[in-house]
This record gives structure tokens, sequence and C-alpha cells, in this order.
């Protein structure tokens, strides 16, 4: 047995909640600032270097990582709402900081040499991502071949990259499809991110030229559907018991959810001293701007407690060792697309109620709409599609998807 699987287990298992506790009232702390630097990250293009960093002196990307490997391993609803409360300062803050968090767990999820190589010498590294299996992958010797371009990647701050492909069989027809881990320099980036919404995200391609990839620095998601992968014995943490899936779009929709309070409180505080001219009134006198801006607060609040209910009670299996009911991973992935959804109209309402002028520049919810909705087809770009595949367990249908 390693030296970092005993220290594991001497701990037994259990996350630093009450060290994560702590990261929460950093990272609140933290979110003026972050404010503050909002517009100037989206004029940039990009989310500042001393931003990144000033979030990973909170403790934010530990929240996630293995005790073994100097984190928190905490509930990840303590994740989400530090998630939740970055985006609502500033939205591509929130989005960036979310999956470059949440990848610190899958990686805990790898063989223990994949965790050595990106951790062993810097606990802090970080690791973006992009999952679509567009990678060409030729099986050889001790590992594959790979090559491929990958959209939306979000990779301007970490030094290794999560990229998708999909093992075929000997038909030729595909069989699983693998996460592979890449160190910088065997991969490089084409700047080509260009948006309206979530601009300071970075999210430019990555691009492989036929380079190797060993084994151990692939995980199966397969093994990753099952709960049945190589870092759950070496991370004994309930953490690493829970669903890809249900972590992995919560991840995506808790950050619209974030970016829809920051529209809300915004747009309430300077509304509260708006006045309409043409009305000869303030627009808090107006009983209808009442019921819109009600209804986007209940939309917002519906949004967050079933993301966050169902997250703690896939937790909470987790904790007793308990199998994870398909229902609940069924229910999780329908309600965060409801939830996305909530998010966005929500949004909307609030610019409905600040009617014509609300998009134009400057505007104080325009920057708010834009993210939310380019964040929205991140989650499900078909909402309806979506609910009906997801919900199918309610009419007791039986549903294979690896993604669950």
């Amino acid at each position: 047995m390693s030296t970092v699987t005993q220290g594991a287990h001497r701990d037994g298992g259990a996350g630093d909640d009450a060290g994560a506790a702590k990261v929460v009232d950093a990272v609140r702390d933290l979110a003026p600032v972050l404010r503050e630097r909002a517009d100037a990250a989206e004029s940039a293009g990009r989310v500042p270097d001393e931003s990144v960093a000033e979030l990973a002196g909170t403790g934010f990307f530990r929240l996630l990582q293995p005790t073994a490997f100097g984190g928190l391993a905490a509930d990840p609803g303590l994740f989400y709402t530090c998630v939740k409360e970055i985006a609502r300062a500033c939205g591509s803050t929130g989005w960036i900081a979310s999956v470059l968090g949440v990848h610190n767990w899958q990686l805990g999820l790898f063989p223990e040499e994949a965790q050595r190589e990106v951790w062993g010498g810097d606990d802090g590294a970080r690791i973006s991502s992009s999952y679509a299996p567009t990678g060409k992958v030729t099986p050889v010797e001790g590992g594959f071949r790979f090559s491929g371009r990958w959209s939306f990647s979000g990779c301007e701050h970490a030094d290794w990259v999560f990229l998708g492909g999909l093992i075929k069989g000997e038909d030729g027809a595909p069989v699983d499809s693998r996460t592979f881990l890449l160190p910088y320099g065997d991969y490089r980036i084409e700047k080509n991110w260009d948006t309206l919404g979530l601009r300071a995200t970075g999210s430019h391609d990555i691009v492989v030229d036929d380079v190797f990839v060993p084994e151990h620095r692939t995980l199966s998601f397969l093994d990753t559907s099952a709960l049945d992968c190589p870092g759950q014995r070496l991370n004994p943490e309930p953490l690493y018991r829970l669903p890809f899936a249900s972590l992995f779009t919560s991840t995506i929709a808790t950050p619209l959810v974030g970016i829809a309070e920051g529209a809300y409180a915004t747009y309430v505080a300077v509304t509260r001293e708006r006045f309409r001219v043409s009305y000869g009134q303030k627009v808090k006198e107006d009983p209808f701007a009442h019921v819109r801006i009600a209804r986007a607060g209940s939309a917002i609040d519906a949004a967050w407690l079933q993301l966050s209910h169902n997250i703690a009670e896939l937790y909470g299996y987790a904790v007793r060792g308990e199998h994870i009911p398909d229902e609940l991973r069924l229910r999780t992935r329908r309600d965060q697309v409801l939830a996305t959804e909530r998010a966005v109209e929500a949004t909307d309402l609030l610019v409905e109620n600040a009617g014509g002028n609300a998009m134009r520049t400057g505007h104080v919810v325009q920057r708010y709409w834009r993210d939310v909705h380019t964040g929205r087809g991140h989650v499900a770009n078909d909402p309806e599609r979506a609910l009906t595949m997801f919900g199918r367990g309610e009419l007791g249908d039986e549903v294979r998807d690896p993604m669950l």
C-alpha cells in the first residue's frame, strides 16, 4: 500500500466540512472584489489572473480535491454554495471557478499514478476540459495515440486538460467513451472565443496533434457511470461515490442560478430609486413591477432549492455507503434542466420589467441576461427534449444513459 493510500485511510475517509465552511466565508468576503472586476473581465475577454489566484487563496479549488493530495473532499453542497456566490458577483468568474473546481473531483477517480503526475509536484495544479468525444483514438502498447480539436474548453487558467474520445471495437462501433488527461505541451490553445455572453471565460479551442496518452491517464465513462473507478479505492471519502452527471451538470447549472441572483439583487437595488417620467411615479410604486420582481425571486429560490436538495440527498446516500437509486439520478438531471430554465425565466422577467432600455449597453441587467442565456445551452440545448429524456423514469420506462 502506498504512502498516499495509507494517509487517505487514516482519517477514516471523511471530508473536512469544517475547513470547507471557512472557505465559504472567505469566498463571500472576496465576492465584492470579483464584482468590481466583472466589466473589465468582460472587456478583456478573460478572467483576471489575480481573481483566480485569490480564489485559490480562499481554498476554493481544494473543496472537491482528495484529502490524500491536500484537499478538503468536502460536502459538495458547500462547493455549490461558493459557486453561486462567485457567479452572483461575476458570471464568467463563477463559470470558470465551477468547472475548474469540479475537475479535481474527477481527477480523484483516476488511477493513483495520474493523480501523482498532476498533484505530486504542485497540489494546486488546475485542469480544464472539453468532453465532446471528438478525438481520434488509436490503441497502442501501454496507451493510445490521440489527436483532434475540441471547443468550449475554459483553458486559460489551467496546466492540464480533460478531453473526450471514443474507444471502438474491432467492427468500428463505439464500445466506450473515455476522458483523456493531457499536460500543457501535449496540446495547444487556439484563441477563438468571441461571444456576447460569458465572454470572459476564454473557452478557446484545444488542438492535439498525435500525442501518446498512457493508459493510466484515461478514465472510462462505463466505469464512471457504474461508480467503479480506480480512484475510488484510493480516495475513500463519500464525495467520490457520487454520479458523474449529478455533479457535472450541477456544476454548470449552479453558476446560472448565481447569475440570476446577481441580476435580481442588482436590479432591485437600482429599481428602488428608479423614476418613470412617463408615469410620473417611482417604479417601486408600480404593482405590476412588484409582481414581475416577485415572480423572478421565486423562480430563483425554486431553482436553488431544487439543486441543493438533490445534491444533499445524493450525498446522504454516499455518506451512508448506500446504493443511489436510478430515480434520484434521473430526478437530479431533470431538475438541473428545470433550475436552468427558472434562472433564465427570472432574468427575462427582470428585463421585461426594465422595459425597452434594458438591453442597451451598460444597463444593469444586460450582462447578466447575456451570460445566463449563453450558459443555458451548455446544460441543455433543447430543454424540452432533455426533460422528455430524464422524465421517462417517472412513467416507469427504463433509461440507459451512460452520463447518469
